[in-house]
């Protein structure tokens, strides 16, 4: 089988598009290559969805820890403390238990967004009980970048905003806002590189990979269990990462790059990717 023809077989095969039976023997480069790319989809899927919606509920209870109303801060503090206190991997087991376990039992948990119960099986699918987990867990990181921003908000740009007239949403929208983004764009970069680094956690946890359906790392783990040898499939899946991070930091760039357009070019704040500083560590 030429490369090409591996490529239109399997190149789709982790969303169900494409050979349904994975190789057995003989394996080449090109099927481990193909098959570990394919798996790499359900990694962005993973990490684009729950860094979007993560991104304004983070915004959300970064608002809530600043507000002086104890019973508005007190359940942002704990959120974050929450989902930045314990590891990723223990939040993924507790999840799948909860969504397994509780339904049978009877218990019923309303999310607010999603109830759990008998009908929500589909809870229990990496799909969704993972993104789950990534999607607060993200949020609850981005929280403490965006309300350390917050609060560095020059009071400057603050008095000139009132010196304007503008207050309440107005205020918010035209000068908070956008300070604290340019203020928190950095260390929110860093953020978006960890969640879809952390997407490689979801197979090895508690959440199955229904029909084969699997991401990069599950590929590779199966590639490396039937040649016995972890120093191909690993590889591979570590330069797709690496790929996958050096896009992370072209879009954010663009993304930085706007957001500081009104200052001068020699004062706009660049993010930048020192190789040599990375090896270094």
């Amino acid at each position: 089988m030429s490369c090409i023809q591996t490529i239109q077989d399997y190149a789709l095969r982790s969303v169900g598009i494409g050979e349904r039976l994975l190789p057995r023997s003989d394996f080449t480069l090109c099927e481990q290559a193909t098959l570990i790319g394919s798996g790499l989809i359900w990694n962005v899927y993973f990490g684009a969805l729950a860094l979007l919606a993560g991104f304004f509920l983070a915004t959300a209870v970064a608002l809530a820890r600043l507000s002086p109303l104890w019973a508005v801060r007190k359940p942002a503090e704990w959120f974050i403390f929450l989902f930045r206190g314990s590891p990723l991997f223990i939040q993924f087991f507790l999840a799948y238990e909860a969504f397994v376990l509780l339904p049978k039992s009877g218990i019923e948990i309303d999310l607010f967004f999603v109830q759990i119960s008998a009908e929500t099986r589909w809870l229990t699918r990496a799909w969704a009980g993972g993104l789950i987990v990534l999607f607060l867990n993200t949020a609850a990181y981005s929280a403490e970048i965006f309300y350390g921003a917050l609060r560095s908000v020059p009071k400057g740009d603050l008095e000139a905003a009132d010196a304007y007239g503008l207050s309440g949403w107005a205020k918010f929208r035209r000068v908070v806002w956008p300070t604290m983004l340019r203020l928190a764009w950095p260390a929110y970069t860093n953020e978006a590189i960890f969640l879809f680094h952390a997407t490689a956690l979801v197979y090895f946890s508690g959440f199955p990979a229904w029909q084969q359906k699997g991401d990069a790392l599950y590929y590779a783990k199966y590639f490396a269990d039937k040649t016995f040898n972890p120093f191909i499939a690993y590889p591979i899946a570590a330069a797709y990462f690496i790929l996958l991070t050096l896009a992370i930091i072209a879009v954010f760039g663009l993304i930085n790059r706007r957001l500081n357009r009104h200052l001068p070019r020699d004062s706009r704040p660049r993010l930048r990717l020192r190789l040599l500083m990375q090896l270094v560590r």
